[in-house]
């Protein structure tokens, strides 16, 4: 019976709670960002290894990547985890408990199922914000032959279906001439300026732009001395659309408007990709609905309306999408009960560790391990 199978991954859970919960806890107080995640990987690794997991520890030739497996049953379901931070912003998107959840729902299936209907993976991706690890992962075959990849991730409050944007990763930088701003401003060709110009043409051309798109970035460098003209600026901006198709089309015209502020003030330009553009997500309806029916067993209702003024964080782009291309997949949204804090604020990090969190860790993994355990049993 399916129910007794439940109880037996929940069981599991209660007794591999403290490192389940270890895993969360010691990943938000070491945060690493993208492709920087030495320690985390050792962790999450060790402890699949040490629970009977073969682990390859450099999965797609990635230093901060792994892949592992446990079982030979016949459906290959996938449990996704996230382990990187934000630079100067810690875990502010809850990627501890996405990392964590994964781990504690692959044991409990591990121990439900016994490798008879199951093979179950835990994929490690890096770089999930801006790096774009599961699509060279995906490139490198990780999720070949996968029949689903599960995962769930925190957020201000439920909700059940991903709707992420499409979305390209750019580093701009413009190169001009130094000079003495006061007396041979005349030799310099500003390479600050040429921001200024590129981000009041972009600021123009939103009201043309669809209501779905997104354009924003930071420049990170413009200058060190305010009597030296600066010949270097860069910055890192992101072009975000409701598809790849409707991306193509945004993005030639905001490199227009880069390309503007290097026309204007005379300096050369260059665009760098930082990692291949995000997709948007595709649900698999199927799986949703038997998380979601899971989910209300626990006592989340995710079909409830959230709270007026509460946003989901449901159109956030993720490389996530990417990988929904392909394999059948789910990315549901669960409250941490951070409000008025949402991801990537300072506060949404505070959140991501407390009674509220680890209920959403609890739920998380129990949900995405009876879904695996409702596929195998159809």
């Amino acid at each position: 019976m399916i129910s007794d199978l439940k109880a037996v991954a929940s069981a599991r859970l209660e007794r591999d709670w403290d490192t389940v919960h270890g895993v969360s806890a010691g990943l938000h107080a070491d945060p690493e960002p993208a492709w920087q995640e030495v320690r985390a990987h050792r962790m999450l690794t060790t402890v699949l290894a040490e629970r009977g997991f073969s682990v390859d520890d450099r999965a797609g030739g990635l230093d901060t990547a792994f892949h592992a497996r446990a079982g030979n049953g016949p459906l290959h379901v996938a449990f996704v985890a996230e382990y990187d931070a934000l630079p100067g912003l810690g875990h502010a998107c809850g990627h501890n408990l996405i990392a964590a959840s994964a781990i504690g729902a692959a044991l409990m299936v591990q121990a439900a199922d016994a490798g008879r209907a199951l093979t179950v993976h835990v994929l490690g991706t890096p770089a999930e914000e801006g790096g774009g690890g599961k699509i060279l992962m995906l490139e490198a075959g990780e999720f070949d032959g996968l029949d689903a990849a599960l995962m769930m991730h925190p957020g201000p409050v439920d909700a059940p279906r991903a709707e992420p944007m499409a979305v390209a990763h750019w580093r701009v930088t413009y190169r001009g001439v130094s000079a003495h701003a006061g007396t041979y401003p005349h030799l310099g060709v500003n390479a600050a300026d040429a921001f200024t110009v590129a981000q009041v043409a972009i600021g123009l051309l939103r009201q043309q732009l669809p209501s779905t798109a997104r354009v924003h970035g930071v420049v990170t460098e413009a200058g060190t001395a305010p009597n030296a003209i600066p010949d270097t600026a860069s910055g890192r901006w992101y072009v975000r659309a409701r598809s790849l198709a409707d991306l193509r089309d945004i993005e030639k015209r905001i490199r227009a408007c880069f390309q503007a502020g290097a026309v204007g003030t005379g300096c050369e330009l260059e665009i760098e990709l930082e990692s291949p553009p995000y997709s948007e997500f595709r649900t698999d309806d199927e799986i949703l609905d038997m998380f979601v029916a899971n989910a209300a067993v626990l006592g989340r209702d995710m079909t409830a309306e959230a709270p007026e003024g509460a946003a989901a964080m449901k159109t956030a782009s993720t490389d996530m999408g990417n990988v929904s291309q392909v394999v059948r997949a789910i990315h549901p949204y669960l409250g941490i009960g951070s409000l008025p804090a949402v991801n990537h604020q300072r506060e949404f990090a505070d959140a991501a560790i407390g009674p509220a969190a680890d209920a959403a860790l609890r739920d998380g993994a129990t949900a995405l391990a009876w879904t695996a355990l409702d596929l195998a049993g159809r």
